[in-house]
């Protein structure tokens, strides 16, 4: 994978540009992707945003949601796009495997492709260009990087300001976590003086739910929440039964892993979802727990140091199991007694 300042001349010439993300893109995915999008039209590309599935109702406001395919819906469509682009930009992911279905229609595209990302061990040999950074604090800190370094700030509009502060701020957690570096406030900053409504865009994501989800928040840390004090751990585990008794939909558990850490003394805290195919693990963790190693040794995960998800074929009773014993066994190792 050769250094991404290789493509910037390159971007004077129009071509047909496909941008894509992970599966279930956050604020972070999609706030990137768009941004990346406007840009690039605005160079005179003819751009498509893909994502891999659908997406959560609380992104919909983020200017050029519209025209974003969701592959699981516009498969031959997707296909053939991405089959005919010049350029692929990969976004939020460090490999192929987190676009699902995509992967094989990615892979076997001619296309340059190249990986803009901040989690750890990117699969480089997947990509032509790119970079990879895990100091950012997302990818929409490197996506305006990319903007400046590639001398594109004319396109740095209140729309492309909007989609980057969406991700800024959901990377950080609203600019409580470590990543939230001196370089990421004077983004923010730099964004506010395109004449960008924060609170809007705050509104947009944290206040802009359906009242079944605040109830299934409050059944879930009453029902389905252990905490295991003595390994400075919270366990939150969901049953398919209780996504289908409160209609929960792609989004509504965003954030749900954090409420544990506000528990004094709890390191780590993690949950399972109990999906269709699979059962989906987050991890999160204060100071050094290692979340990202975690993930990736028990749970066919990874991410960032205190941030990572996972997954497991096994059923919901059998990986969660699986998690109290590994604690369990590991505690002292990660640094969580």
């Amino acid at each position: 994978m050769l250094p991404i300042h290789h493509i910037y001349p390159k971007l004077a010439t129009p071509a047909r540009v496909v941008i894509t993300t992970h599966q279930k893109p956050d604020p972070d995915a999609m706030g990137s992707s768009l941004a990346l999008s406007q840009v690039l039209k605005a160079l005179g590309h003819q751009v498509t945003v893909i994502s891999p599935t659908n997406w959560a109702a609380f992104l919909d406001w983020m200017p050029g949601t519209e025209d974003v395919l969701n592959y699981e819906i516009t498969r031959e469509k997707s296909a053939r796009i991405i089959a005919e682009a010049n350029w692929i930009f990969c976004l939020d992911f460090n490999t192929l495997i987190r676009t699902k279905h995509l992967v094989p229609v990615v892979e076997a595209a001619t296309a340059t492709k190249v990986l803009i990302d901040h989690h750890q061990q990117p699969a480089v040999e997947s990509f032509d260009f790119g970079i990879s950074d895990i100091s950012k604090s997302s990818t929409c800190e490197m996506i305006y990087d990319f903007i400046l370094e590639a001398q594109l700030q004319t396109y740095l509009n209140v729309d492309v300001a909007a989609c980057l502060y969406a991700g800024l701020i959901g990377d950080t957690g609203s600019f409580r976590f470590p990543a939230a570096s001196v370089s990421v406030h004077k983004m923010a900053a730099r964004l506010k003086e395109t004449g960008l409504n924060h609170t809007v865009i705050h509104e947009n994501l944290y206040d802009n739910f359906m009242e079944n989800r605040l109830r299934f928040i409050g059944h879930v840390l009453t029902n389905r929440m252990e905490v295991f004090y003595e390994y400075n751990t919270a366990l939150i585990y969901v049953p398919k039964n209780d996504l289908l008794r409160y209609d929960i939909k792609t989004g509504d558990t965003e954030g749900l892993v954090n409420y544990p850490l506000s528990i004094g003394g709890i390191k780590m805290a993690a949950i399972c979802i109990d999906r269709d195919e699979e059962r989906k693990w987050s991890f999160r963790s204060k100071g050094n727990v290692d979340v990202n190693t975690f993930a990736r040794r028990f749970f066919e995960g990874g991410g960032h140091f205190n941030a990572a998800g996972g997954r497991s074929s096994a059923t919901l009773e059998e990986t969660v199991k699986t998690f109290r014993q590994v604690v369990k066994e590991n505690a002292s190792e990660f640094q969580l007694i």
